[in-house]
């Protein structure tokens, strides 16, 4: 029978979580050849590499990544052992720190987020919102657990992490009601000239409608751009425009903002991502998250 050195699993858990030998050194009182040693024999016994040296820094590889998240749960599940044993009060949830991609509607978040709150250990969820770019930075660095987002890791990263497809929608254009009788005239081309709420250039929305609109013909007057998705909302809610949401969410945006329905746009699509810093996903919150999203948000 196989057994794993927890020693050697502490010691390649601290370097980790610590940021290097050295830092590592000074919590275990141990050399850094020392560790450096134990480390190398956990590895041996795994048959994988855990780290490898960029630089002066040690980065963990993919192998580290899925190593470091089961190390997590065991050496939490350890102390909360202790607790249990000693009788004091147990009550330790499970921590999901989850990056949003700030073009990404809240209320898509919302419902996504809604299956990582049902789990059977209670969540302790933290939400950080960011520019795409930084967010990979952030996960690479394991300062969060997800990023969820409207593309995929870009090719030629300089983080090696992984995209999940959680489902795509159609868009549709929601307007508050002065301008919605017009808008439905003749759409799309009631478009041209037409007040509109965009996201910002860059954004993979703002590419996809930039190129139907040409398609289309047509050169709407931008009110306003915005990367964040709630703010364009907000703008149409005060009757400053239309602004394109995913279909899938267009009920609830128009009960929340006031505004209504005009028309959706099958040849326009939003995908969205779950991207980990693992190939496989082991985080259980987010295993429900990516599960709610194929089965029940985006069927």
């Amino acid at each position: 029978m196989e057994w794993l050195n927890y020693h050697h699993l502490l010691y390649f858990w601290t370097v980790a979580r610590e940021g290097g030998l050295a830092p590592a050194g000074k919590v275990l009182r141990l050399s850094q050849s020392a560790i450096s040693g134990q480390i190398h024999r956990l590895e041996d016994s795994l048959g994988h590499p855990l780290f490898e040296r960029k630089g002066r820094k040690l980065e963990m590889t993919e192998t580290g990544r899925v190593v470091f998240r089961y190390a997590e749960q065991i050496f939490g599940l350890g102390r909360e052992l202790l607790d249990v044993v000693r009788e004091r009060p147990v009550d330790r949830p499970l921590r999901l720190v989850v990056g949003i991609s700030d073009v990404v509607p809240k209320l898509l978040i919302r419902q996504l987020l809604a299956s990582a709150l049902q789990q059977p250990q209670r969540v302790a969820l933290a939400c950080h919102e960011d520019q795409f770019d930084r967010l990979l930075g952030s996960l690479a660095a394991h300062v969060v657990d997800v990023v969820i987002a409207d593309a995929p890791v870009p090719p030629g990263s300089e983080h090696k992490l992984f995209s999940h497809f959680l489902g795509e929608s159609t868009v549709t254009l929601v307007a508050p009601a002065s301008l919605v009788p017009t808008l439905r005239k003749g759409f799309p081309a009631s478009l041209a000239g037409a007040p509109l709420l965009l996201p910002t250039v860059g954004s993979s929305l703002r590419r996809n409608l930039d190129l139907w609109f040409e398609r289309c013909g047509v050169t709407p007057e931008i009110v306003a751009e915005a990367e964040d998705s709630a703010l364009l909302k907000a703008f149409a809610a005060d009757g400053m425009g239309g602004v394109f949401v995913p279909t899938v969410i267009a009920k609830q945006v128009c009960r929340r903002y006031d505004v209504s329905e005009v028309a959706t746009v099958d040849e326009v699509h939003e995908r969205f991502y779950a991207i980990t810093a693992e190939r496989r996903i082991v985080h259980p919150a987010v295993i429900a998250i990516r599960s709610a999203a194929r089965t029940e948000l985006f069927e």
